[in-house]
């Protein structure tokens, strides 16, 4: 938001949002059309296509500090154009189809300034993807306290030793994070991160399939994985302190992805509504139907105002965690509400493939536990009324 302008969003800002927007209607959206409605990705040849446009235009990594070719735009910023960008068929675990570029795992600007050049650096300019591994199958809403997965110095190397669950892109990700047990003593100042490269021995992902379609999920196991002290992020022992800032700053665009679904779900909605005809009469003259529609509109407008605010307060550098938690709990669940909706006003239509909304509503429901489930997200709201 403006500061001269009060809740307005500033010139730029809007201007940047409807190029956005207009790409992923123009360009993405015709795409999607041509491919199997379970894609995960857009063609080889069209996704460069247009992403070597925006990197031209300047609409690259825009999230992503300057210093390694991104935009350097804030939290705030990448909400509204992430609602944007999510509004097509793959919008929800793909927006933009990555077009806009591919960010690395944020925790790696902990790192030394070599480490954020060569990996931060190589995949916003190469569109590299990258994994996050931090989720095991004893758990992954407490980090501090589920994390088994042991990394043992042996010399100026680390010897791992473990399982991930739940990791997108493992299979394909030229490099990526691993959160791993130093000491089994220290707790949450046991926990030490490292950079796991590509074809490292030792380390295998194997892919699986849930009810999302995209960035499939990876079962990712170490076996006596060798890795050299400069791969380790950070110091040892400070592995959950470097990622916590970071990852719930990150739950504002994974809202405003929510939102940006919900727009086009309710988008969709109202025009089958105003063709659609029960009767002898359309479906928009219905009251039940109105109802549904204007549920829909004003727990939308809800769930990006509280977006809005939490990612305006982590741009002022104030304490934003419990507006995360907010965001994230509140976004989640009303997205699952109004693309249910929208399937129940399209009748069959919104359960056929040939409609988005069938794999939104499939894709909705794991939002409601990625990125902490809402019940860990009411607790630290809980804990923060309370304390």
């Amino acid at each position: 938001m403006d500061a001269d302008n009060g809740f307005a969003l500033s010139p730029e800002l809007r201007a940047l949002r409807d190029q956005v927007g207009k790409i992923i209607r123009e360009e993405i959206i015709p795409i999607e059309a041509r491919c199997d409605p379970d894609a995960a990705e857009i063609p080889e040849d069209d996704y460069w296509r247009i992403a070597r446009k925006n990197q031209a235009a300047g609409l690259w990594c825009m999230g992503a500090p300057r210093e390694y070719g991104g935009g350097g735009l804030g939290t705030f910023d990448m909400c509204v154009l992430t609602e944007e960008m999510a509004q097509h068929r793959m919008g929800l675990y793909n927006p933009g189809c990555g077009v806009f570029g591919r960010t690395p795992p944020p925790v790696i600007y902990a790192g030394t300034e070599e480490q954020k050049r060569a990996y931060a650096g190589g995949t916003i300019k190469n569109a590299w993807h990258t994994f996050f591994a931090i989720t095991e199958p004893s758990g992954g809403s407490d980090p501090a306290g589920a994390i088994q997965c042991k990394a043992v110095r042996q010399g100026d190397t680390y010897v791992l030793n473990g399982t991930k669950i739940f990791i997108s892109h493992a299979h394909e990700a030229e490099w990526g994070v691993v959160f791993t047990r130093t000491d089994a003593k220290a707790g949450r100042k046991g926990i030490t991160c490292f950079i796991i490269k590509k074809g490292t021995p030792g380390f295998t992902a194997r892919p699986f399939r849930t009810l999302r379609t995209s960035a499939l999920p990876n079962e990712v196991h170490f076996e006596d994985c060798v890795v050299p002290l400069e791969q380790r992020l950070g110091p040892e022992g400070e592995g959950l302190n470097l990622c916590l800032d970071l990852l719930t700053r990150l739950r504002f665009p994974y809202s405003a992805c929510n939102v940006g679904v919900g727009v086009a779900a309710l988008r969709m909605a109202i025009n089958h509504a105003k063709q659609r005809s029960t009767f002898g009469e359309l479906l928009s003259k219905r009251q039940a139907i109105q109802w549904m529609l204007a549920d829909s509109e004003v727990e939308l407008r809800a769930a990006r105002w509280l977006t809005w605010e939490g990612a305006w307060k982590a741009d002022r550098g104030e304490d934003f965690r419990t507006e995360a938690s907010i965001a994230k709990l509140y976004s989640s669940e009303v997205l699952g509400r109004v693309v249910d909706r929208a399937v129940q006003i399209h009748g069959g239509y919104g359960v056929s493939k040939e409609f988005p909304i069938e794999r939104w509503y499939r894709e909705a429901r794991i939002r409601r536990i990625g990125e902490g489930p809402s019940e860990v997200h009411r607790m630290v709201i809980a804990r923060s009324l309370l304390r």
